[in-house]
């Protein structure tokens, strides 16, 4: 496991972690896989490392594969560092990259890259190579990539776009999270505090940004466990949890199963849901659907206070917004961009803790002005939220306060070695 010094961003410096895959006929693959953030300052730090771990393999006999699923940024530095290693490579065998990026794909597809094979999966890398080993034979040549099914979409591209403008909201709080446990655990770099960040995530299937955002507003440990006397929690019986197959120990799936009760409920053809991010105090978007992208983009963004959720978040109660065109509470942007995609109805209702703090926000669209939910609606949304608010509760109680508990015992543990 090698750390990359050279990427400017401290948050998540660029590892790559190397394993040997058996199983192939005639060879094996030596799986390079990346995670962090490369940057043009580091292209050329991370290929001097790339180009050492290819040497390994090309002396044990092993063909190189590349996971860049877990590379945050640089289409154009990853294309660099790609072809400045692929010309010091000339005569050996391809190097393999799965799970790349939209924006990467694209650089690489244009720039025809001799030497660099695209794969969506490891899975059907190794396939590729079993085959091509079995024929005794190496991979196809470069071919056109017009109608190749890897070649990202625009649609991709604007998804990752809006996944990166994210990561620069959530990266300070990460950059906190690292800090934290660094100086907490004496920890020798952020890389160390981010592999264990990650760690922790995987482990217990909690978002990375909800697990550092816990790191950095929970009160400090004092001993050797973090929440002395915390006994387990039943899971409360919820609504949302009546239909087989819901996990309330997965976020994403909850989260999800929310908005499509909402949207039933409401009988609204787009809708969404945020939660508040305790470490920044502000509303983070977890799900959506039927959504315009224009309209993603633009919350994402996390700019607008004339939202109606923005409204529903400061005010604690529902805001419905029959007519967008009309209607004075929404900020003049907000109202156009919601014209702009097709919506011309809003309603946004909190979801409120027992304390009456407000945990998120379930928001509806329509596309017909006049739009007025009727009593039994309001009334079953507010159950829906009600049933929101005592997941989360239970969720932040138990599972995220296992994955912190994990975290603490794990890195004690290392201090003391």
């Amino acid at each position: 496991m090698t750390p990359v010094s050279g990427s400017s961003d401290a948050s998540a410096p660029l590892v790559i972690e190397s394993s040997v895959v058996e199983g192939l006929p005639a060879e094996g693959a030596l799986l390079l896989r990346m995670s962090g953030s490369l940057d043009a300052e580091g292209a050329r730090s991370w290929s001097a490392q790339l180009r050492g771990h290819l040497e390994q393999a090309d002396l044990a006999g092993l063909r190189p594969v590349l996971d860049l699923a877990h590379v945050q940024l640089g289409g154009a530095a990853v294309l660099r560092a790609l072809s400045e290693t692929t010309r010091a490579r000339t005569g050996r065998p391809d190097l393999i990259v799965v799970r790349a990026r939209p924006g990467v794909r694209e650089a690489v597809h244009l720039a025809r890259l001799d030497g660099v094979r695209l794969y969506a999966t490891l899975d059907e890398a190794l396939r590729e190579l079993a085959r091509a080993a079995t024929r005794r034979a190496d991979l196809p040549a470069w071919r056109s990539q017009m109608a190749d099914p890897l070649r990202p979409s625009y649609e991709d591209l604007r998804k990752e776009v809006r996944a990166l403008r994210a990561r620069v909201r959530t990266a300070p709080v990460i950059g906190l999270a690292q800090g934290v446990l660094m100086v907490r655990y004496g920890l020798p770099d952020a890389g160390t505090a981010f592999r264990a960040l990650r760690e922790g995530s995987q482990r217990f299937n909690v978002p990375l940004r909800v697990l550092v955002s816990a790191v950095v507003v929970a009160r400090p440990p004092d001993g050797a466990v973090w929440f002395p006397g915390r006994r387990p929690l039943p899971v409360p019986p919820l609504r949302i949890l009546a239909r087989e197959g819901r996990d309330p120990r997965s976020r994403r799936q909850m989260i999800d199963a929310v908005l499509h009760e909402a949207l039933a409920l409401g009988r609204a053809s787009a809708g969404y849901v945020q939660c508040v991010d305790p470490a920044v105090n502000a509303l983070v978007p977890e799900s959506d659907h039927g959504c315009a992208d224009t309209f993603l983009d633009h919350l994402v963004r996390g700019w607008d206070e004339g939202t109606a959720d923005a409204v529903a978040y400061r005010r604690r109660r529902p805001v419905s917004v029959p007519d967008v065109a009309a209607d004075t509470l929404l900020s003049e942007e907000s109202r156009r961009v919601l014209l702009a995609t097709g919506t011309r109805a809003v309603q946004s209702v909190p979801v409120l803790s027992g304390s009456g703090s407000c945990a998120g926000v379930l928001t509806l669209h329509w596309p017909d002005a006049g739009h007025r939910p009727t009593t039994d609606r309001s009334e079953a949304l507010a159950l829906l939220a009600s049933d929101t608010a005592a997941w989360l509760s239970w969720y932040h109680r138990s599972v995220l306060l296992d994955a912190l508990e994990h975290l603490h015992r794990v890195l004690t543990a290392s201090a003391e070695a």
